[in-house]
């Protein structure tokens, strides 16, 4: 079989490239996680000691939730840098003109490094699912604390927001699950037509039948005469159900895939958006593939003769291409979380269009 028919140039020759590709890899992402946590730390140390009681071992504990939201975050920045200082080290050594001399083609070449960027997308998937939005859910909470101790006991979710036909209703804090739940300080807006008449407050509220009933003190605002009135029954949110509480909490980046599949699946089921959630849903698949983008993109800085001088702007390129691709994924994952772009769309419209962009820039200089 001919070099130009096989996938990879050779056995040795691509495990070559792929060990010099993973090492520098790990060392951009170690110096940027250094420096990046360094730089957060001194940010955010003030307001954790600030809190009585607190002091290194609450210092290490920030750094032990902070350090994998910014693998996460930066890794893809690491490929890219990394597959531009492997490829434009090979370039600058003649190795890139030693492998076409040979007849390996440019795809073949950035084929290795193709590889060993999916088995890191693979690896980034697994760890995002696993212990990322472990780490966001944990230091959410703990920052909502004030870095102070965080209420026990993962059915405890705060500062909800739910629609009672017209009405809506704010629950400080709901703990527990089905007719077990319980709501702590709760304040309802009975409005008609869209306009407020009038505010109730109660210190909490249960599961009473097909709906709640208010508990403790009960204060109850009449806004259009400006004077307090009794409230005629404790009863209210017939049209509300124990999921709605919990639903209505849910965030794509504290939710592991299936999870979350789960609770968008229950979401439309109540008739409530998802749009925001699908689009982090899809984008927990399409971030972590964008890894294997990097090396088509920065491609463009393996090739060229060294001498000529233009292996500078080569690179300079390669890193445009890809930092363009971080830009135009940021701006289609908002535009979904705003609902303005479908939430495949906003996840997978960057990728496709910086993976056909790649390679036509590859097609057209070298192949």
């Amino acid at each position: 079989m001919s070099g130009q028919t096989q996938f990879f140039p050779s056995r040795t020759l691509s495990w070559y490239m792929a060990r010099l590709f993973i090492v520098r890899t790990i060392a951009v992402l170690g110096g940027l996680v250094l420096i990046l946590q360094t730089l957060d730390m001194l940010g955010e140390s003030g307001k954790i000691l600030s809190y009585a009681g607190n002091g290194d071992a609450e210092l290490w504990r920030y750094a032990g939730l902070r350090v994998p939201q910014i693998i996460a975050r930066f890794l893809p920045f690491s490929v890219l840098l990394s597959t531009l200082i492997t490829l434009a080290t090979l370039n600058q050594n003649s190795e890139i003109i030693a492998m076409k001399g040979a007849g390996i083609s440019a795809h073949q070449i950035l084929a290795p490094l193709v590889v060993a960027s999916l088995g890191i997308a693979i690896i980034a998937f697994a760890f995002n699912d696993r212990v990322v939005v472990r780490s966001i859910k944990a230091l959410n909470d703990w920052e909502a604390a004030d870095y102070g101790p965080v209420p026990r006991g993962s059915l405890t979710i705060n500062n909800i927001w739910v629609r009672d036909n017209d009405d809506l209703v704010h629950a400080e804090t709901v703990t527990g699950r089905g007719d077990n739940t319980r709501i702590t300080h709760i304040e309802i807006f009975e409005r008609n037509g869209g306009e407020l008449i009038a505010t109730t407050k109660a210190e909490g509220a249960v599961r009473d039948g097909n709906g709640w009933r208010l508990t403790g003190a009960m204060d109850r605002f009449d806004v259009i005469r400006g004077v307090p009135v009794p409230r005629t029954t404790p009863h209210f949110g017939d049209g509300i159900t124990p999921d709605q509480f919990a639903l209505s909490n849910i965030k794509a980046d504290e939710n592991a895939f299936r999870p979350l599949l789960r609770a968008i699946h229950n979401l439309e089921r109540a008739g409530r958006p998802t749009s925001a959630l699908r689009a982090g849903l899809w984008h927990k698949i399409s971030g972590p593939l964008s890894i294997t983008l990097m090396p088509l993109l920065a491609g463009v800085a393996a090739f060229g003769l060294a001498r000529s001088g233009k292996l500078f702007l080569r690179a300079v390129i390669g890193m445009g291409l890809g930092f363009a691709y971080f830009v135009a994924d940021n701006f289609a994952l908002a535009m979904g979380n705003l609902g303005a772009y479908p939430g495949w769309l906003a996840a997978w419209a960057p990728f496709m269009l910086f993976l056909m962009i790649g390679e036509l820039v590859l097609v057209m200089t070298e192949e």
